[in-house]
């Protein structure tokens, strides 16, 4: 995102990058809209099933881990 807005307090697994975030692992999360940046608005993730778990799967390059 350009606008470095929190998008949520997530609990990542390993070193690679963040590809998908499981709804299960997220404690807080700051998205008034699913999926949707609350500051620009724009989508950075499609709601997915992985592996029969809920999940959101990121778009390429819409978002970093910090």
């Amino acid at each position: 995102m350009q606008c470095k807005t929190q998008l949520f307090t997530y609990r990542k697994g390993g070193k690679g990058s963040l590809v998908k975030c499981f709804k299960e692992r997220i404690s807080k999360d700051f998205t008034q809209i699913p999926c949707t940046c609350p500051g620009c608005q724009q989508v950075f993730a499609r709601d997915t099933l992985v592996r029969g778990t809920p999940a959101f799967k990121m778009i390429g390059g819409k978002v970093f881990a910090k």
